[in-house]
């Protein structure tokens, strides 16, 4: 993968930008040691790495606007980071930027239950947000699988969603205003705390937008009651085909589970040595998740057990106790963490219509033959989210590449039946080479005129999003401009 030219000017002048930020950061919030800065090299993209010029860690947003000030009057790149956690390179820096983390801004700062909304910093987990509230009857939405370890920052930047986006939406539904600092030092208030606001969709823009319009340091976000209950089932079935086509009838039936996941028997197998879930030993698996009183568990349970037995299913059951509940989601919570025990992985993240999940679950195996690399499927089945999990050697010459070019099929083909190159991953470095697959040229510019009005020296996150030849000439451009 292939990084940019590092700005020498900005290499020679290292000491007097660490100098700068240092004036108006606390003592302990910028770190330059070369040994130190090594930890933040790369992300859970670990294929790809290089050490940043410096990394700013501000604990107010005051202090944010600060250091953003400081790096764009010495037209320093900056790298915003949450926890770290992208698959896709996001928070990846180069060698001639300061990376910005927000890991110290984790404050609760207003819960209003009888409005449903909780005001947060955007260092703050995604779980620890559920944690603050439960004890009052109140959870926070989306669950990405990382959602132990995720910060609200990276879930703003990449729209992430989680195995119950399907029935309650991804971040973007549940995020009602941002606090945002441009890269002049601008502290900007967008949305609040209700559901919609005047005027343009800021909003919409700023999350999904992957740390290129600025740094989000607070979040409102919506609260919801927990359910009266819950229950899943789990459905196994002897080709990964066959399991795609009832989750395209159970759908097509007006059925709203909560969840519905995927898992193959590559990740069946990994999963159940790893946390003992007690999943059938089968080709594919569903996990079937319904909420409300227990008569309407049972209802729909009963539906969703109509339509999977016309697939002949090899195994139907449900979840009779807490316990049981707790180990199923356990296992499937822990499926990225089991693969990764037994071999190297590169996690992907393509979005398709869910009536062509048998068709894209056979093409992969197709796929899968032609390059010689082993896959495993796990991913949110109900919203068509894919997340094929490549097997390939890291020590091995040549795999990761062909792992890369396996990859990048399987994208084209996710776009090719009406999808989309991400759908909580984001694009990142992985995917940003990619992205004239999806969109015409005309689009590209349209995104990037964005980027123009509140990044226009394009300062912000480098080399990511947009191809890498387009990105440099645009940001040589404005900077030139300016």
């Amino acid at each position: 993968m292939e990084l940019p030219t590092p700005d020498s000017f900005v290499l020679s002048r290292k000491a007097e930008i660490v100098a700068a930020l240092q004036a108006v950061l606390p003592d302990g919030c910028v770190i330059d040691a070369p040994e130190e800065t090594r930890a933040y090299e790369c992300d859970a993209l670990t294929a790809y790495r290089c050490p940043p010029l410096a990394v700013v860690l501000p604990e107010t947003t005051e202090q944010v606007a600060a250091a953003l000030k400081v790096c764009h009057q010495m037209n320093v790149p900056v790298v915003p980071r949450g926890a770290g956690t992208s698959l896709a390179g996001g928070s990846m820096p180069t060698s001639d930027s300061v990376v910005l983390g927000v890991a110290r801004l984790t404050d609760v700062l207003e819960t209003d239950y009888p409005n449903r909304f909780i005001r947060v910093q955007t260092g703050r987990t995604n779980l620890s947000v559920s944690g603050a509230v439960e004890e009052n009857g109140f959870f926070y939405a989306p669950d990405p699988s990382s959602q132990l370890a995720c910060a609200i920052s990276g879930n703003i930047a990449m729209n992430s969603g989680g195995a119950h986006c399907l029935k309650y939406g991804v971040t973007t539904n549940n995020l009602l205003g941002v606090t945002l600092v441009t890269m002049e030092g601008e502290i900007v208030e967008i949305g609040g705390a209700h559901m919609d606001a005047s005027g343009l969709d800021l909003l919409g823009v700023i999350c999904g937008s992957e740390g290129q319009l600025g740094v989000v340091t607070e979040a409102t976000l919506r609260i919801l009651p927990k359910p009266e209950g819950a229950r899943p089932a789990l459905i196994g079935f002897d080709d990964n085909a066959v399991a795609g086509a009832c989750v395209s009838d159970i759908i097509k039936a007006g059925i709203l589970p909560v969840a519905i996941e995927f898992m193959d028997r590559p990740c069946i197998r990994a999963t159940e040595a790893f946390a003992g879930a007690g999943y059938p030993d089968c080709e594919a698996l569903l996990i079937i998740e319904v909420e409300g009183s227990d008569a309407e568990i049972d209802a729909q349970l009963a539906r969703i057990s109509e339509i999977a037995r016309k697939h002949n299913p090899v195994e139907l059951r449900e979840s009779r106790s807490s316990d049981e509940s707790a180990k199923i989601w356990l296992g499937r919570k822990s499926a990225f963490g089991a693969m990764g025990q037994i071999n190297d992985y590169m996690c992907l993240d393509g979005t398709i219509p869910v009536s062509e999940l048998p068709y894209v679950l056979q093409r992969i195996g197709e796929l899968s033959k032609d390059y010689a690399l082993g896959v495993g499927n796990v991913f949110h089945a109900g919203d068509g989210n894919m997340h094929p999990l490549i097997l390939f050697d890291a020590n091995k010459p040549g795999d990761l590449e062909k792992c890369e070019a396996f990859g990048a099929d399987i994208l084209k083909l996710c776009v090719e039946v009406g999808g989309c190159l991400t759908g909580e991953h984001g694009v990142g470095i992985e995917k940003r080479d990619l992205m004239s697959h999806q969109y015409t040229p005309e689009d590209l510019e349209a995104q990037m005129k964005v980027k123009d009005v509140f990044d226009p020296k394009w300062l912000l996150n480098p080399a990511k999003v947009f191809p890498l030849d387009t990105s440099e000439n645009r940001r040589g451009a404005q900077g030139d401009a300016a």
